[in-house]
Parts: structure tokens; sequence; C-alpha cells
């Protein structure tokens, strides 16, 4: 009788709990993980802006693919990739560059950048006898410089060395449409 009290007593028990446990929504079959949210980045504060940056892989794509286009033409020249900054990310000098063509690489690169256009179109416009664009310090405005966008000019690509700016102009056309997909 004993163990048969004891049973009653456990199976009481048992049915009372499930009883309790259907009546507040806790049992195992109700029980539902709970989503998984990934993790949200830390937002910067309000006195902060985020610019986006070329990256050092598709700035050395670009480079690399503008030095290709002037060395298949006979071309000897530097390319030089700048950030929004004018900040040099890379620059690579072919075999035979003059020492004059990496500051005028970067010259141009940073002019392409700093107004958002080529620099031959951006030399074009600038006449008169009084000051111009051509008298702020570090511009270059010479064909061979070409603004890289992605919504707004992030770098700029400037080739120099090349016989004429056309050529420099195409060859750092050439680096640009390296990466122009990667853009989108």
């Amino acid at each position: 009788m004993r163990s048969n009290t004891r049973n009653r007593a456990v199976v009481g028990t048992l049915v009372g709990l499930g009883i309790l446990g259907g009546a507040t929504g806790l049992t195992v079959a109700q029980a539902a993980p709970a989503p998984q949210q990934a993790p949200q980045p830390p937002q910067p504060p309000a006195a902060v802006i985020q610019q986006p940056v070329l990256s050092v892989d598709a700035a050395t794509k670009a480079a690399q693919a503008a030095l290709d286009a002037a060395e298949a033409k006979g071309q000897r020249v530097t390319v030089s990739i700048v950030d929004r900054a004018g900040n040099e990310r890379v620059r690579l000098t072919g075999d035979g560059a003059g020492p004059q063509s990496g500051e005028s690489a970067k010259r141009k690169a940073f002019t392409a950048v700093a107004w958002g256009k080529p620099t031959a179109e951006l030399g074009k416009g600038i006449t008169g006898d009084g000051p111009t664009l051509r008298d702020i310090p570090g511009t270059l405005f010479l064909g061979g410089g070409v603004p890289v966008t992605a919504g707004s000019p992030i770098a700029g690509i400037g080739v120099a060395g090349a016989p004429s700016a056309d050529l420099d102009a195409e060859f750092a056309n050439a680096g640009l449409q390296a990466i122009q997909a990667e853009l989108r």
C-alpha cells in the first residue's frame, strides 16, 4: 500500500505540474528559441562622420592596370592612387620612369579627387590673368588624373611620365576601368 500511495503522490505531483505548466504556457512543446539577431555595430557619436575609402586591394588593382596599359604601349610612367584627403595609398613606378613622374602623378590624382573631375577637363577651364585654381598648392591640371567615385569622389588616380597628357589620361582611365564594377 505504501508504494501505491507513493505512486499516487508522484503521479498527482506530475499532473499538477502539467496543469500549472499548461496554464502558464511553460510547456516544453510551446518553448521556442528566441530569434538570433546579428549584433549591430556601434554607431559613431553625432559629431563624427564616416566616409568611404578605396581599399588598398582596389587601389593596387587600379594602379597595376594603369601601369600595365602604359607598358603595353611602351611608356614609362608612375601611377599614384590617393584617398579623398590626398594621402597617397599606392604608388607604382615603372622601370625607367622619370624622377619627376612620381610627384606629378600624385598631384594629378589629388587634383582629380579634390574637384571630382578629370584633370584634363579641369585644365581647360582655367584661364585669366588673376589668381586661379592653379595657384592652390599640390594641384596639377595636366591630363592624367581621374577621380574614383562611389556616390562622391573617394580617391584619385594619377599617371605621369608619358610624352603626352592624353596618354597619361588613357592609362589613368584604364586603372579606373579595372575597378569600376567593384564601385557599384
